[in-house]
């Protein structure tokens, strides 16, 4: 018996998919960590592999148990599995290692971002930047900001770069080059505001290319506990990064102020 025809038509499709997927030296890697994202993440895949014409799909299957990584598999990508959950930004950094692009850009299983929000990330990367943000704030005109919104601002503030306001790498989409990823280290990226603390403390270029909005499409997390645990852990990272930021500078010019004015304050009257 022959194969039906569209069977034919869908193999033949797969076999392109995943030729270009596994192409040598694609120019962009796009790094999508997943964890029973079945809904979304043909889509997911799809949109991310028009932003460039020689780019390959990175999916990180952690803790999946409903057929996440045969989906992305068949779009595809190139999927890497761990059984156990690793989190967002472990799946990052291990998507960041196994990428061969000059260009990697981020994102998430679970946001079906369109490629033409997708691309001017990669193009200001291809354009000279070193790191290129989402220019999302969350919601901020709120009579009580919410504390993560708060601790994005006050970092960038201690790295004097309060222009950046509260634009972070712990938001999807962004980018950035692989020249940048080797000058802040591979494992910082397991702790995006570290990495974010790192990049402006190397004095890199980063740029705001667009606003992508993925609080609205972004599902409501629904917790049994008062507090939610993700918030503590973006909190306790940004205090790690401020940490290291102390850590980095103590020994420089800029001073135990991280860089900030002393005013008319004199030490030196008391040593």
């Amino acid at each position: 018996m022959k194969p039906r025809k569209s069977t034919k038509r869908r193999n033949t499709r797969l076999r392109r998919l995943t030729a270009i997927a596994n192409a040598a030296e694609p120019a962009v890697s796009v790094i999508i960590p997943a964890a029973n994202e079945r809904k979304t993440i043909r889509q997911v895949i799809y949109e991310a592999r028009h932003v460039h014409p020689e780019t390959e799909v990175i999916v990180v299957v952690n803790g999946s148990t409903d057929g996440t990584e045969r989906l992305a598999e068949e779009m595809g990508a190139r999927v890497v599995v761990f059984p156990e959950v690793l989190g967002h930004d472990v799946g990052r950094a291990i998507g960041a290692r196994e990428a061969k692009g000059r260009i990697l850009l981020f994102t998430d299983a679970d946001i079906v971002i369109p490629a033409a929000k997708l691309r001017p990330f990669v193009e200001q990367i291809d354009q000279g930047a070193d790191i290129a943000l989402n220019r999302y704030l969350g919601p901020v005109k709120t009579k009580r900001p919410h504390p993560v919104i708060l601790a994005k601002h006050a970092l960038n503030a201690m790295c004097s770069r309060p222009d950046l306001r509260g634009f972070s790498l712990t938001t999807v989409p962004h980018a950035m080059s692989r020249e940048a990823l080797e000058k802040v280290g591979m494992e910082l990226l397991v702790i995006p505001p570290k990495a974010m603390a790192a990049a402006v403390h190397l004095g890199m270029n980063i740029k705001l290319p667009c606003r992508v909005d993925v609080g609205r499409s972004n599902p409501r997390r629904r917790t049994k506990y008062r507090v939610d645990p993700v918030q503590t852990l973006i909190l306790g990272d940004h205090l790690e990064a401020l940490g290291w930021l102390l850590e980095a500078v103590r020994d420089n010019e800029s001073g135990i102020r991280i860089g900030m004015t002393d005013l008319q304050r004199n030490r030196q009257r008391v040593r």
